[in-house]
């Protein structure tokens, strides 16, 4: 009989696997998450298809029909997000007097605590500059990189999404193959909670979004506060990352109220509102909306989050609470790596296992 191998072996194997794992997302990144990301849009899509399934339309329109209700929602966020951006750029030069006016109170503000005279502030400046624009060149192309590399994204997306609604029968079996028939049961629970999970989680965002956005660009158009609306949809996307958009959010909010405004105060009110929405988004309206879908504790969240961020960009932070929300599951329902589920969840010990 071949021997099992001891538990330190198998531990390093499993940190091994996980290492050329992650080497395998780095190198392949451009392929692996428009993949990753039309299997969550699939599942969240699914009941629409099966609805248009249920009056009888035919397979191949059923699948297009949901792809096309989704790129018209995306088409109509982008068109909002743009007027806002348009509408910013219209109050450039107050925004550039307003900046200057900023700027100089910076400096006299900066002259008066650490001596620094406005002629030394400018040559810091200019040295900066000189440094920056050395390298804009590179920085210029990475955009460039980075532009076409989202331009393959986004048309990849929706032919990924019907490639993988219509075949999805195919690959359920590919799955089941892997696995004894006395296992089939458990694995269809595993599928079955995998949708509902993606599906709740990917709905609660998007009535995230536009709650967020009604509630915190609302209050702040009642303030008065200029560019309000951009404000609530930069906010509402950004939270979409958890724990670190928020205080994204926060920045940027304030970087425009400065921008557009001379009064302290309209910062305080920008403040005071993402606060407010805040508080009410994470107690009431979220657990609400997503339930106990997702119970991830916030260290591994944060630090899956990072993680997502440097291995594949701004899509791998989106992706990666699904992500990991998707191994808990396998992980609870498997024998061999319970121990890594517990570690994912977010439920603590009333006392430490330690003691008698």
């Amino acid at each position: 009989m071949i021997k099992e191998m001891p538990l330190t072996v198998k531990r390093a194997v499993e940190l091994i696997g996980l290492f050329v794992l992650g080497t395998i997302v780095v190198a392949g990144n451009t392929i692996i998450m428009p993949l990753l990301m039309a299997f969550f849009f699939s599942l969240m899509l699914l009941p629409v298809f099966r609805f248009f399934r249920r009056l009888k339309v035919p397979e191949a329109i059923a699948v297009f029909l949901p792809i096309l209700l989704l790129t018209i929602a995306l088409a109509l966020i982008i068109w909002l997000f743009s007027s806002q951006i348009g509408a910013l750029l219209n109050d450039f030069p107050k925004i550039q007097h307003t900046v200057a006016k900023h700027l100089d109170n910076l400096s006299i503000w900066i002259s008066k605590s650490y001596g620094y005279s406005p002629a030394d502030q400018v040559t810091f400046i200019n040295e900066q500059s000189k440094k920056m624009f050395t390298s804009l060149g590179g920085i210029l192309s990475g955009a460039a990189g980075s532009l076409s590399g989202v331009v393959i994204f986004m048309g990849l997306l929706p032919i990924y999404i019907y490639l993988i609604i219509l075949y999805r029968n195919l690959f359920l079996k590919f799955l089941l193959m892997w696995f004894k028939k006395e296992e089939f049961q458990n694995v269809e629970e595993a599928v079955r909670q995998t949708e509902k999970m993606v599906k709740s989680y990917l709905i609660g965002l998007l009535i995230q979004i536009s709650y967020i956005i009604i509630l915190l660009g609302g209050s702040l158009w009642l303030f008065g506060i200029q560019n309000a609306l951009l404000i609530g949809i930069i906010f509402a996307f950004l939270n979409l990352i958890p724990y670190l958009g928020a205080l994204i959010g926060n920045i940027l909010g304030v970087l425009l109220t400065l921008a557009s405004s001379d009064s302290i105060t309209d910062v305080l009110v920008v403040l005071g509102a993402i606060t407010a929405v805040q508080l009410l988004d994470n107690n009431i309206l979220m657990p609400r909306v997503v339930g106990s879908q997702v119970k991830i504790n916030p260290l591994v969240s944060i630090v899956g989050i990072i993680i997502g961020g440097v291995m594949a960009g701004l899509s791998g932070m989106f992706l990666a609470m699904p992500v990991l929300s998707i191994l808990k599951i396998v992980f609870e329902r498997s024998d061999k790596y319970k121990q890594w589920g517990v570690l994912l969840g977010d439920e603590r010990p009333l006392k430490s296992q330690m003691q008698a």
